[in-house]
């Protein structure tokens, strides 16, 4: 819900009720648990675009006008290569979103793609609209990079300059399991140098067809939770209250430990950060959700014992799984009333 939420920060900012989009697209902001599917998260995406008359989602001092997302893709589908694509991007950007600047750094083996501030875009470097500016700007050309290219870019870590968000567990979904939080006005992703070397695959044609639904359908492509990990994240729910083990899922997935381990890495996850997202999700969605005892639903997601689960709960949401009942109940809205006992939501943003 960290995503809807920092998209939703421009319209805030301007006063502009979004009760009316999420509405229609039935997303409930106090239901903290839940995952938007992404198809409504890609129509929410335009939405907000629409209402604002603006591509930046009203997070910066230049709206960025419509059509800005279809030009930008103009520009880099005649590059020769993805290192020429991405020279193009960050002079176009430079022109319509003056805020930011974009630029990749290539050494011998390892690439950087930087984005940083030229002008502060909040007082508090951990405001909802600042972090959803650079969460934004890296999905958005890291997933338009993949597009061009024909193939996923696997993304080796990334340094975010703000602190950790409450959703930083989807970060393994979105862009890599090695997400870094720091000081600064600089996000750093890096990745193989050797990328940058892959031609541009998609003609006029392809494009024509890729904008139907843009720039929201951006945001439904390149997810880190491709075949793998949705394989990986399936074996563990299913196992649940046993705790899978890595070995064991390899051996039910037919390979070895070590090329899981290392399919895994290439898609920017690991065993284990696979397993904790897993338990965070189940373990929100059956506080918001049910009257579950917190004792049963930590049996059931397979800790040894209670003490573990409330320090595993605490590490992800800064308090006790009681206190964050006890929260949800004094700012659910009306109708949202708990309900019986459900499965953890489905992939989702």
């Amino acid at each position: 819900m960290g995503f809807v939420t920092g998209m939703l920060a421009g319209m805030l900012r301007r006063n502009i009720n979004p009760t009316r989009l999420l509405a229609e697209l039935d997303i409930n902001l106090a239901d903290a648990a839940s995952r938007v599917p992404l198809d409504r998260y890609a129509s929410l995406y335009n939405l907000v675009i629409r209402e604002l008359d603006d591509e930046g989602f009203g997070l910066f001092s230049t709206a960025m006008g419509p059509g800005s997302f279809e030009f930008l893709c103009r520009g880099m589908l005649g590059a020769p290569t993805l290192a020429d694509g991405l020279d193009r991007a960050r002079r176009f950007l430079c022109i319509v979103l003056p805020d930011l600047s974009v630029s990749v750094n290539r050494g011998d083996d390892r690439a950087e793609l930087r984005i940083c501030e030229r002008t502060p875009l909040a007082r508090d470097p951990n405001d909802p609209a600042r972090v959803f500016a650079f969460e934004w700007l890296l999905r958005l050309l890291h997933s338009l990079s993949c597009w061009l290219v024909g193939r996923g870019l696997s993304l080796d870590s990334v340094d975010f300059p703000f602190a950790r968000p409450v959703h930083a567990d989807d970060y393994t979904l979105v862009y890599t399991a090695r997400s870094h939080f720091v000081d600064g006005p600089q996000l750093t992703a890096r990745f193989n140098a050797t990328l940058l070397d892959l031609p541009i695959r998609r003609d006029e044609a392809a494009l024509s067809a890729f904008l139907e639904g843009a720039p929201g359908r951006i945001s439904m492509l390149y997810r880190r939770d491709r075949n793998t990990v949705i394989r990986v994240r399936d074996l563990i729910r299913d196992a649940l209250p046993d705790s899978l083990t890595q070995d064991e899922a390899a051996d039910r997935l037919h390979m070895s430990p070590r090329t899981l381990h290392r399919r895994l890495e290439e898609e920017g996850s690991s065993f284990r950060g696979i397993k904790e997202a897993l338990r965070r999700d189940i373990a929100l969605a059956r506080l918001t959700k049910t009257r579950q005892p917190i004792s049963q639903v930590a049996a059931e997601l397979g800790y040894a014992d209670t003490s573990a689960f409330y320090r595993a709960f605490t590490g992800w949401t800064g308090m006790s799984p009681e206190r964050y009942r006890k929260q949800l109940s004094t700012t659910a809205l009306p109708g949202n009333g708990l309900e019986p006992d459900r499965d953890d939501p489905p992939h989702a943003d």
